[in-house]
């Protein structure tokens, strides 16, 4: 269990409040306690980054907060809704127009060119993505000379970066990002963690962090450290500068 209210002004509302969430899974007889009455609130401008050995439950808060599964006990609330009273269309409207995921794995449309990737979002949002806009998004991420490459053309670097580019198309005010440099070399993790850091304090995104690197936790404004399902805080770190 793990709480903490960052020293925020109580009447400011959190992007994420997490209420003694509990998530149980059955394998076999037995009962996994995937997330174990986690507490927490991040708010915005925060850059949050989780860390933890594989299994630890990392990824399924991650899925807990996006809405992506659901708590078996306990309260989730993003941008001060409750997930748990939001119909199934309301709650995909919601992540579609306000959060942003990337994952470990790209998971580009193969058939898609790099710009047509990016576009995607507009197909499950009332707003459609403007080419132009998409072609902006792949220049700030590196990629300005990409825009008509199918993903086989790009390198795990650059298809990290589209994914990115993606995951802002709809320009969320939440960034959820798991893993999103589990498969990189040290120099092109360092590009997206700049990248991302460039998000947080340029433009003042929220941005969430899973990471099995504890180095990297150390880039971002806090860091949680999950273990056996509980979450709680580091305190005493000091926070690296990317250069």
């Amino acid at each position: 269990m793990m709480s903490r209210n960052n020293g925020h002004k109580p009447d400011i509302t959190p992007v994420i409040s997490l209420e003694r969430v509990s998530k149980l899974y059955r394998q076999g007889h037995e009962i996994v306690h995937a997330v174990n009455e986690a507490d927490l609130q991040v708010f915005p401008g925060d850059f949050v980054s989780i860390t933890g050995r594989s299994g630890s439950g990392k990824t399924t808060l991650l899925s807990l907060i996006g809405g992506l599964t659901t708590p078996t006990a306990g309260r989730v609330g993003i941008f001060g809704q409750a997930l748990e009273s939001l119909e199934d269309v309301p709650l995909s409207t919601l992540r579609a127009s306000r959060i942003g995921f990337v994952f470990q794995f790209a998971s580009l449309i193969p058939t898609l060119t790099a710009l047509d990737n990016v576009r995607l979002p507009g197909l499950f949002n009332s707003a459609q993505v403007d080419p132009k806009d998409a072609a902006d998004l792949l220049g700030w991420v590196g990629l300005a000379g990409k825009t008509n490459s199918f993903p086989s053309e790009l390198s795990g670097g650059q298809q990290t970066r589209t994914a990115l580019a993606r995951a802002l198309a709809n320009r969320p005010d939440l960034l959820l990002a798991d893993e999103p440099t589990g498969n990189l070399d040290v120099e092109t993790e360092h590009e997206i963690l700049t990248l991302l850091r460039d998000l947080n304090r340029q433009r003042g995104m929220t941005i969430v962090l899973v990471t099995h690197n504890p180095e990297l936790a150390r880039h971002g404004t806090r860091h949680l450290i999950m273990d056996n399902g509980n979450l709680t805080e580091v305190h005493s770190e000091k926070v690296l500068s990317l250069g």
